[in-house]
């Protein structure tokens, strides 16, 4: 049975698109046949990150529309057997997302792949309700910053009261994920600490990914950092994508590295 998973957050920047990426091709390396959704019609990211975006003919809103359908319009990953990516559109607006319209596409693809990953726009415009509405499980991004994980919260209360599931009286798997954390930045008091945010979102913590320069040279490659296993931002995506499979993995990078003599003595820091 597929298993749709939206990657959300109330603040943009935080690392939707990204985690999005990281996630569906774990899970495609897994073994696992899985398909990417961009769902942010207008400001399309997905198939940059991917590497794909040369090879983007048709988008999601072609496909609900009914001027292509999916065969013509998924883009099969080169680098990884079982992973897929349906782009969105850069040139629609964001109504042209219709419920209807989405789950046929959502009805289709569950007959082929087993994990569908939504990467929803951030805030609650209508996009972002779409990606929400009919998943199974939530992966809610966040810095450890105030204002990002107030918004987290807002996300929460969405998918409690305003998706399938809600209406039918069921709950949404929710998955914390922590982006873009420093424990040198914790110690100084400068960022929210691990417990801080789970005190307050009080959500299961699937990974905390440190703040990685390996992040942004993958982006710019067109590579999900995943597949970067030397980065330690790459290792953390790998062991949420195993705690989301159902394996007890601990967690790492919490904690701030501790310099070395030399180091302290030649003014490292």
């Amino acid at each position: 049975m597929a298993e749709i998973i939206v990657v959300t957050s109330g603040k943009g920047g935080v690392g939707k698109t990204t985690t999005s990426a990281a996630i569906g091709t774990g899970l495609a390396l897994k073994g696992h046949k899985t398909v990417i959704i961009d769902f942010d019609v207008g400001l399309r990211n997905l198939d940059l990150i991917m590497g794909c975006e040369r090879r983007v003919v048709y988008d999601f809103v072609n496909v609900i529309n009914g001027e292509a359908n999916l065969h013509q319009t998924l883009i099969k990953d080169k680098r990884v057997e079982n992973l897929s990516i349906l782009p969105a559109s850069q040139t629609r607006d964001k109504d042209a997302l219709t419920q209807e319209g989405v789950q046929k596409v959502l009805d289709e693809l569950k007959k082929t792949y087993d994990y569908i990953v939504c990467d929803s726009p951030a805030g609650i415009e209508k996009g972002a309700m779409m990606a929400m509405y009919f998943a199974d499980r939530a992966v809610v991004v966040t810095n450890p910053e105030v204002s990002s994980v107030r918004d987290s919260d807002r996300i929460l209360g969405i998918l409690q009261s305003k998706t399938l599931k809600a209406e039918k009286g069921e709950a949404i798997k929710e998955h914390l994920l922590l982006t873009r954390y420093s424990p040198e930045r914790v110690e100084k008091g400068e960022m929210l600490s691990v417990k801080d945010v789970e005190d307050i979102l009080s959500i299961p913590l699937l990974g905390v990914i440190p703040e990685s320069k390996a992040v942004l040279a993958a982006s710019n490659q067109g590579a999900p950092v995943i597949m970067d296993s030397e980065s330690d931002a790459g290792q953390a995506y790998s062991d949420a994508v195993r705690r989301l499979l159902g394996e007890n993995v601990e967690h790492r990078f919490l904690t701030a590295s501790k310099k070395g003599i030399l180091s302290r003595m030649f003014g490292g820091r």
